[in-house]
């Protein structure tokens, strides 16, 4: 049986398109030259948003699949820089929802990023990623972007580089494999992953997220496109809610979120990138407790000390080596 699995996963990786950029290398003038912009572009995505989230399949590439209708949604939604070493920024997202005249906080998506980086960790198949060396012609000047998940375990990860075109700034990242998003995982679709361009772009009124998803799924031992979507973030600086809520809640658990990213950072480095059980409607089979002990932190249920002793200790026995 392990053989067959393995057999079947080199099929799978023998089909993967092999990333590329279509941008020559930058000269180390042009680079310094834009490097302080790339910064404020970057610093500029911290605030306090209205989001819409526009998802839409638009063609699809197997004649049998049907086309899921569009889906919108919103909210609001806290950006704050929790990290900035100077080629180094970390921006952590935080949701702020109002029900029943209670504001409840979720943690949400966190991206870093870094200049001129060796190596990204990125997706490689399902409940695993990998180290994977940036070419070191395509190094300078060009900013890596990782995207992690509510409970800071791994989502996806590229590298691209800042351009003017048309007169409107924006970067824009290699193609990059993704896992499926909850919104999918959970129909169990045909499809298993996302290869995917990224894009973001500051606007007068904000920035925008511009995604390119194909989504692939396995036929015949070999990894096909199934449907192309389209997905637009449109964050727009707006602050009429309960921002305080939101940072409250990061200076309760902040402490406990940096030692729970210090012990996925800890794994990824001694065990060769990230593998853990995933669960479609949850992410990683951990996150859920993750996310409930943060809250008990907030709460003043548990100390922040044991906080970190529990999860440190959960994501250690529940990851594997590469």
């Amino acid at each position: 049986m392990k053989k067959i699995v393995i057999i079947a996963g080199l099929l799978l990786s023998a089909a993967l398109p092999v990333a590329a950029s279509a941008h020559p290398p930058i000269a180390a003038e042009t680079a310094a030259a834009s490097f302080e912009q790339d910064r404020a572009d970057i610093l500029a995505m911290a605030g306090n948003y209205r989001v819409s989230f526009n998802m839409q399949e638009s063609t699809r590439w197997d004649a049998d699949y049907e086309k899921l209708d569009p889906k919108r949604s919103g909210g609001n939604e806290v950006v704050r820089v929790i990290e900035d070493t100077g080629r180094k920024i970390m921006l952590q997202h935080l949701l702020v929802i109002e029900h029943e005249g209670q504001t409840h906080i979720i943690k949400h998506w966190r991206q870093d990023w870094e200049y001129e980086p060796a190596r990204v960790l990125v997706y490689s198949d399902k409940g695993q990623w990998v180290w994977e060396d940036v070419p070191e012609r395509m190094r300078t000047g060009r900013w890596s972007q990782t995207v992690y998940q509510v409970d800071d375990s791994p989502r996806y990860g590229g590298w691209g580089q800042f351009e003017t075109q048309a007169g409107i700034r924006r970067w824009r990242s290699n193609w990059t494999w993704r896992p499926l998003a909850r919104r999918d995982a959970v129909r169990n679709p045909v499809y298993d992953r996302y290869y995917a361009i990224n894009r973001h772009q500051p606007t007068p009124d904000g920035w925008i997220h511009w995604q390119d998803n194909t989504k692939m799924g396995a036929k015949d031992g070999k990894l096909v496109p199934i449907v192309q979507e389209y997905v637009l973030n449109t964050y727009l600086k707006y602050d009429q809610y309960d921002v305080k809520a939101a940072d409250d809640y990061w200076t309760a658990t902040k402490d406990y979120w940096a030692a729970v990213r210090a012990a996925w950072e800890r794994v990824a480095a001694a065990k060769g990138g990230i593998a853990i059980d995933e669960k479609a409607d949850t992410g990683t089979v951990i996150s859920g407790r993750l996310l409930e002990i943060a809250d008990e932190v907030q709460d003043g249920k548990l100390s922040t000390a044991k906080a970190i002793a529990e999860a440190t200790k959960l994501i250690e026995s529940n990851t594997r080596k590469i």
